[in-house]
């Protein structure tokens, strides 16, 4: 990869590291870039690493540029997603376990790739895919925030900081659900699942390392919320600001304060 693309301005709100960038493009490019970087940084001084991903259109150009990215050994790297509907055609173009492995994993092998099964007992893959996270800490998590400050599926109505679980199923709400038709994954909001299996928001803030991706002018105000508003779960992405080490990547179109 080139060098890595400079932003446009660089703040930082409570612990939280913000870049903001012209375009998305831009945007994924330097993430993908940080990303690779961390990477081969501890697969310098560790046998394997974990990774989880999100999917979603937001992630777009981030995936595509680390997949292009020479020089990490993807074999010495295991991988989980966040999230996935439940009640989706094993076929579905819309399950996100198809959209990391089309956009990512199909191209570069991971060693290792967990995929939540959402098509059997709830209960038992929420058990299942949480004895696999639980195995060893998780290093790098690549995410993205909702319209309504999600991260993951942890919509705020079911939202906990202190969640005792590391994977639970939870009904989407209604910002939620039609966030996948703004996105475009579905056709119409009855289209959309109701419910959905995901990681708590303490098994994504367990990773050691965080980079959040977050373009376009549809998450201006959950952007917004996230840097400005008080810690809460009415807006889950502000816990963000916590984290030891999390770095949040913007376009122009989702930041809304003054570039200088």
């Amino acid at each position: 990869m080139s060098e890595t693309i400079q932003p446009l301005q660089t703040k930082t709100v409570d612990r939280l590291q913000v870049n903001i960038y012209e375009n998305r493009t831009q945007l994924g490019t330097a993430a993908a870039s940080h990303v690779a970087n961390k990477m081969k940084e501890l697969l310098d001084s560790k046998e394997h690493i974990r990774m989880v991903f999100a999917a979603a259109p937001s992630q777009n150009e981030f995936l595509q540029a680390l997949k292009g990215t020479e020089g990490i050994d993807w074999s010495r790297v295991t991988v989980f997603h966040m999230d996935e509907y439940i009640g989706l055609a094993p076929e579905a173009t819309q399950r996100f376990g198809t959209f990391l492995c089309e956009r990512l994993f199909d191209a570069v092998n991971p060693g290792e790739v967990h995929l939540i099964n959402s098509a059997g007992d709830i209960d038992e893959e929420c058990r299942r895919y949480a004895d696999l996270l639980g195995k060893a800490p998780i290093d790098i998590v690549c995410l993205g925030i909702g319209e309504n400050g999600h991260i993951a599926f942890n919509d705020p109505p079911v939202a906990d900081f202190n969640d005792p679980s590391l994977v639970k199923s939870v009904e989407l709400d209604l910002p939620c659900r039609q966030q996948q038709v703004n996105d475009g994954c579905f056709g119409s909001l009855q289209d959309v699942p109701t419910h959905a299996l995901t990681l708590t928001i303490p098994a994504l803030v367990s990773g050691a390392h965080l980079y959040c991706m977050v373009p376009g002018k549809t998450k201006t105000a959950a952007i917004h919320r996230t840097l400005n508003g008080s810690i809460s779960t009415e807006c889950p992405s502000t816990i963000l600001r916590q984290h030891s080490d999390c770095t949040l990547y913007l376009d122009t179109d989702a930041y809304d304060g003054d570039i200088g």
